[in-house]
C-alpha cells in the first residue's frame, strides 16, 4: 500500500507484525536510507540483519521468501534489507507477498525505481507491503531537516544557521547530517548537553563547504577551465568532503543554462531571460559567455554525466569522490575545445 514519507516515519516506530516488505524507491536516497536505519532501530538493538541485492534475487529468486521465513539459530528477530533493488527484484518479491508465511520483515532500497515500475505497482497494491516514495527536498524543507536534526543532537541554531548547513549540503539528508555531527562532537554537544550554534562556530570550524570554492569550482567546469578545475577541486576536497553537494549545485547550474537557452533559441532576447532568471547582474557576462558555447546537447549530457556521478558515489562499493572528479574533467575538457 502506498504510504507517504510523512506519514510512514510514525508508522515504522512501531513496525507492524503484518507487514511483509518495506520498498523505499524513488531519487532521494539518503532519505530513504535514513528511514532503513530507523526501521533497523525499531526492530530491536539485537536484531540480526541478512543482508541482499537485486543481483542476488535474480539469480535466486526464491531466497528472499526463505529468508523472510527463517528462524534465527538463537531465537532472535531478525530483517532482511536488499540494496539496489530494481525490476531484476519482481519475481522475489512477488514470492514474498504469496508466500504461506513470513515472519521476518523485509526493508529494499530502490533509488533508481519509478512509481510506474511493475516492482512498486506490485507493492503499492499489497496489504503486505508499505511502498514510500522519496524525493530530493526543497530548500524549505531541507532547511527544516537540518533545524530538526541540529536540535535532535543537542545544538541551538542560531537564526539562519539551518539555511546555511542545509545550502552548503546541497539539500542531501545525510550530509546535512554528516555535517551537523562534526558540529555537535566539536562543541561537546548531546541532547542533555544542548549547546548554541553560532555563524562564528560555523565559520571557526569550516563546518559549511565554502561559497567561495564552490562558486570558482562551478565556474571552472562551465567556463571549459580544467587547470582551474585542479585547483578548486584541492580546496574543495579537503577532509573527505562529500562531492554530493557540489554535484547537485552543477546540476541545477546546467538545467539553468539548458532553459535559458531554449528559451533564447525560441526567440526571446537574452537580457530578458537573463532577468527572468535572476541572474546577478556580475554574473551576467559570463552566463551570456556560457549560453553562446554550449548547444542544447552538450547540455543533456552533461547533467546526465552529473546525475550518473552522483548515483555512483551514492551506490555502495564506490569510488568516492573520484567519480564525481573524473565526470567534472570530463565536461570540463568537453567545453574548453569550444573556447
Amino acid at each position: 500500500m502506498r504510504v507517504d514519507a510523512a506519514r510512514l516515519r510514525p508508522l515504522i516506530a512501531a513496525p507492524p507484525d503484518d507487514i511483509r516488505l518495506y520498498l523505499l524507491f524513488g531519487p532521494d536516497e539518503a532519505g530513504a536510507q535514513a528511514v532503513a536505519r530507523q526501521l533497523g532501530l525499531a526492530f530491536g538493538h539485537g536484531a540480526e540483519r541478512i543482508d541482499l541485492d537485486g543481483s542476488t534475487l535474480r539469480k535466486d529468486p526464491a531466497r528472499l521468501a526463505d529468508e523472510a521465513a527463517s528462524l534465527s539459530l538463537f531465537g532472535d528477530r531478525r530483517y532482511i534489507r536488499v540494496v539496489a533493488a530494481g525490476e531484476e527484484s519482481l519475481e522475489a518479491v512477488a514470492a514474498l507477498l504469496r508466500a504461506d508465511r513470513a515472519g521476518n520483515p523485509v526493508v529494499a532500497l530502490a533509488p533508481g525505481l519509478r512509481a510506474t515500475a511493475k516492482l512498486a505497482k506490485l507493492a503499492l497494491e499489497s496489504p503486505l507491503a508499505y511502498a514510500c516514495a522519496f524525493y530530493e527536498p526543497s530548500a524549505a524543507e531541507a532547511e527544516k531537516i537540518a533545524h530538526t536534526l541540529a536540535v535532535d543532537l543537542g545544538l541551538q541554531p542560531e537564526p539562519g544557521i539551518a539555511r546555511q548547513v542545509a545550502e552548503a549540503s546541497g539539500g542531501d539528508r545525510a550530509v546535512i547530517a554528516q555535517e551537523l555531527e562534526k558540529i555537535a562532537l566539536y562543541l561537546d554537544a548531546g541532547p542533555e548537553r544542548p549547546r548554541p550554534l553560532a555563524h562564528a562556530t560555523l565559520e571557526a570550524i569550516g563546518a559549511d563547504l565554502g561559497e567561495t570554492a564552490q562558486t570558482a569550482l562551478i565556474a571552472a567546469i562551465v567556463d571549459g577551465e580544467p587547470a582551474a578545475l585542479g585547483t578548486a577541486l584541492d580546496r574543495i576536497g579537503g577532509d573527505g568532503a562529500s562531492p554530493i553537494p557540489w554535484l547537485r549545485v552543477l546540476a541545477r547550474r546546467l538545467l539553468a543554462l539548458a532553459d535559458m537557452r531554449a528559451a533564447i533559441d525560441g526567440g526571446e532576447p537574452p537580457a530578458a531571460v537573463m532577468k527572468r532568471h535572476r541572474v546577478f547582474f556580475r554574473e551576467e557576462a559570463a552566463t551570456l559567455a556560457a549560453l553562446r558555447r554550449w548547444t542544447p546537447a552538450m547540455l543533456a549530457r552533461a547533467v546526465a554525466q552529473v546525475r550518473g556521478a552522483e548515483r555512483g558515489v551514492m551506490a555502495s562499493a564506490n569510488a568516492g569522490p573520484v567519480l564525481a572528479e573524473a565526470a567534472a574533467l570530463t565536461i570540463a575538457r568537453g567545453i574548453a575545445s569550444r573556447r
